[in-house]
């Protein structure tokens, strides 16, 4: 599809063209740019007249008052042009501004709401490129530069109505030299486009790399890899760079190429109009006025090659944009979705489940997959990595759709459901929490915005979490950093189960949260776990044993299918890949538990 569009945007503006329904929600800011830009170009369109009329009849017949009473009318034309400029510039400015917010706003929202498989496949630093480059590229075009290109051309086709009107056959010259000079810009225009595309290609490629070094720094300055990491920078950004050296040099061949065409056809027009009044077949302001207009139209004209390389810009970095806005999420509501049953029970089913990654479709994740997970049931799934167990997680939150078989909820297929009201039936505690930069009380109450203080704070002490956070400079205002790098890995662990606390759901996903903590800090999670995980069916995943122990149900996993079921003294007992596990982690003599067994 990229490619797709691409190849349409270097041929036209029509990427542009999507942004007439956003115009069109600000009807009276078009419509006042409009109204000004139409009353300046006039104004601009009836000086050439004025100065025919003076040279004519005011300095022929040496008549001082007809002289002063037309320059009052030129400086009359002068502040009426001033006015008209300036509040054209700020109806084009404000309405440019307006449509560029309202743009960001549902590509972020488009971007939110694409699936995981979307991800898996682009960078996140692109992305962001999009939003931000490409959008204030397409402010100056829905800007600035949309509103010269229209004033340029009324400029052009008034002049030359003008001129044909002042002398029909000067003007016959000039409309015979506009297609050489039209069909070449036209040439450019499509290179530029080209060239434009590809520069802001690069540039997003650039950007993405920073992100991710950033937001990795420290990792990347633990292994002495800064100077690695500047080098793939500035190879970015030095490619970036000759894209655009690239494309400037096409816009500078356009503009150059334009401006010679342009006011050589003016020169040689004059050089016909000057032999002409020589020869008495028209007089001095017939030939100044239609002159003026020429250069109107010249200039117009050279301006819109100009323009029209910005709009091509624009269009590249539009098309970018609406690739994003018409990506069809791969997860979405159906068109009539069932409501779940209410209240919740939290039953959780997986039905023959069969999966594999959209980006590795010849390597499955789960093979078969039967679970049954009954209201309030605790379960633990262990296994070795790549087993499958995080992709449950990923199917029941339905961040993906299984190959074939069904997951049920309540007793109902999930892919019946509006993914929303799903997810809002499940709480999750990763394993890599995830923090932003904003207040404790903000990241506790993320998943329940509209959360009264007191709910937070009594979510926060259920979680272990309220004695730390009151000790911190601002409490729960206090701003934890981006990514919460002012808190500790426990805080952090512990923040995210006050949130799982506040969002109060039925269905409880815990992904090993407690295997990168200290001894102290595990304990205070562990015990703010047992908490929340009271009342609820709870999906543990479990890299360390330790914390399986008082599971309903452990379930092995390996390569996709459930291996082997039990309690852990039962699974000791049996010998196989769990007592294999346990013996490596708890120092168990398995062998020794198989005898006394018998």
């Amino acid at each position: 599809m990229a490619a797709e569009t691409d190849t349409k945007s270097q041929k036209t503006l029509r990427p542009l063209a999507r942004l007439v329904p956003y115009i069109l929600r600000y009807r009276r800011h078009a419509a006042g740019a409009l109204v000004f830009l139409l009353l300046a170009a006039t104004a601009t369109l009836i000086l050439p007249t004025a100065v025919r009329r003076m040279i004519d009849n005011g300095f022929v017949e040496a008549d001082a008052a007809f002289v002063n009473s037309y320059f009052l009318m030129l400086l009359a034309l002068a502040v009426i042009l001033a006015a008209a400029s300036a509040l054209r510039y700020y109806f084009v400015i404000t309405l440019g501004e307006r449509i560029v917010a309202d743009l960001r706003r549902d590509v972020f929202t488009q971007i939110t709401r694409l699936s995981p498989a979307f991800f898996d496949v682009n960078q996140t630093g692109e992305i962001v490129s999009r939003l931000t480059a490409d959008t204030v590229q397409i402010k100056s075009a829905v800007g600035a530069t949309a509103s010269l290109a229209l004033r340029n051309l009324i400029l052009c086709l008034g002049a030359i109505g003008m001129m044909v009107y002042t002398s029909p056959k000067l003007s016959s010259l000039v409309l015979i030299a506009i297609p050489l000079i039209v069909f070449p810009l036209v040439g450019f225009g499509r290179s530029v486009r080209k060239r434009s595309r590809e520069a802001q290609d690069k540039l997003a490629r650039a950007s993405a790399y920073a992100s991710e070094a950033i937001g990795a720094i420290r990792t990347v300055q633990a292994f002495n890899s800064v100077g690695e990491a500047n080098r793939r920078f500035a190879e970015a950004a030095e490619n970036a760079y000759e894209a655009a050296r690239a494309s400037s040099r096409q816009r500078a061949w356009l503009t150059g190429f334009a401006i010679t065409m342009v006011f050589g056809s003016v020169v040689a027009v004059l050089w016909f109009g000057a032999r002409g009044v020589l020869e008495g077949t028209i007089t001095p302001g017939t030939l100044s006025q239609f002159l003026i207009y020429s250069v109107l139209a010249a200039g117009s004209l050279g301006s819109l090659s100009e323009v029209w390389s910005e709009l091509s810009q624009a269009s590249g970095a539009a098309s970018r944009l609406i690739e994003l806005l018409d990506e069809k999420p791969a997860i979405a509501a159906p068109e009539h979705p069932i409501s779940l049953p209410s209240p919740a029970r939290g039953k959780v089913e997986f039905d023959d489940v069969r999966f594999a990654y959209p980006t590795r479709p010849g390597m499955s994740a789960l093979n078969g997959l039967n679970l049954t997970v009954s209201p309030g049931e605790r379960i633990a799934i262990v296994g070795a990595s790549g087993a499958g167990k995080t992709t449950i997680f990923s199917l029941l939150l339905r961040y993906y759709d299984p190959d074939s078989g069904r997951i049920l909820v309540d007793g109902d297929d999930i892919r019946q459901a509006d993914p929303e009201a799903l997810r809002a039936r499940i709480a999750i505690v990763p394993q890599d929490v995830t923090i932003f930069a904003a207040s404790v009380h903000d990241n506790i109450a993320f998943g329940a915005p509209q959360a009264a203080r007191a709910e937070v704070e009594a979510a926060a002490r259920a979680a272990h979490a309220d004695e730390f956070i009151r000790r911190l400079e601002r409490g729960y205002d206090t701003e934890v950093g981006e990514r919460g790098v002012m808190l500790s890995g426990g805080q952090r662990q512990r923040i995210a189960i006050a949130r799982a606390i506040l969002r109060n759901a039925p269905v409880l996903l815990l992904d090993e949260a407690t295997s990168a903590l200290d001894a102290e800090s595990e304990t205070l999670v562990q015990t703010a776990l047992d908490g929340l995980m009271q009342g609820r069916t709870t999906i543990v995943i479990a890299h360390r044993l330790a914390t399986v122990l008082k599971a309903d149900r452990i379930l092995v996993l390996d390569a996709g299918a459930i291996v082997e079921e039990g309690t852990h003294q039962s699974l000791i007992e049996t010998g196989g890949i769990y007592a294999r596990l346990a013996g490596l982690q708890f120092g168990i003599d398995t062998g020794r538990h198989l005898r006394v067994a018998k």
